[in-house]
């Protein structure tokens, strides 16, 4: 038997047990989807679910972040390239370390670096920033599973304001609608690993521990394809 963290004091209680005993996990699970919608939270549940390791953003270390979120287009170039060489810094020492083995969640896919920046950048600093990433060596572990949550507008703003991070303060709903229009073409095409489609606008995996164990027991069945979870449908 595998308990949810004892720090989610706070979570939906009673909860029911995971019995894990027989299932066939995936190895190594990348969660991704826009801004507040909770992929880094939802991250590291798992891996303490699990008992996995966690490969991580670290926005925080980005200095640029918050001059973009404020100023996008001065800031966008130095931003993305940050972004981008600090993910070859975390694969680089994955591979010095022989850490490709062992199991891990990730709150990225390094495909998402593209994504943001056909997003952020004009046409000349896409062009440079591509012959950047073509001259790095980024070659990360492909994923047994990918899940992928979405959320509209009003759930990602409310989850950024209740999060209370200063530097996302001006992000505005212009940009979060861009970017869920670039996830929701980006992984329309996706079919690189085991895909799970979550729409978090009925269910908070955040803050409620029965949200969190009905999603985990649905995507433990998951070994192929393209899955939808729409449980409020």
């Amino acid at each position: 038997m595998t308990r949810p963290s004892a720090s989610d004091a706070t979570l939906d209680s009673p909860s029911p047990e995971l019995d894990l005993q027989g299932k066939d996990l995936p190895r190594f699970i990348a969660v991704e989807g826009n801004i507040g919608v909770g992929k880094t939270t939802l991250a590291k549940r798992l891996a303490a679910t699990f008992n996995y390791d966690t490969l991580l953003e670290q926005p925080e270390d980005n200095p640029f972040l918050e001059r973009f979120y404020r100023d996008p287009k001065s800031a966008a170039l130095p931003t993305q390239l940050h972004f981008l060489l600090q993910r070859s810094q975390q694969i680089q020492a994955l591979r010095q370390n022989d850490l490709f083995k062992p199991v891990r969640v990730a709150d990225f896919l390094i495909e998402k670096d593209q994504l943001f920046a056909e997003v952020t950048l004009d046409s000349d600093e896409l062009q440079l920033y591509t012959q950047v990433f073509d001259h790095l060596t980024l070659e990360a572990p492909k994923p047994d599973l990918v899940i992928y949550l979405q959320a509209p507008l009003n759930v990602l703003q409310e989850r950024i304001h209740k999060r209370g991070i200063a530097a996302e303060r001006t992000i505005s709903n212009e940009y979060l609608a861009t970017l869920n229009e670039a996830y929701t073409n980006f992984f329309h095409y996706y079919d690189e690993a085991p895909l799970l489609i979550v729409n978090c606008a009925e269910i908070d995996i955040v803050d409620s521990q029965n949200d969190y164990l009905q999603l985990v027991e649905y995507l433990l069945n998951i070994s192929s394809g393209r899955h939808y979870y729409n449980p409020g449908k």
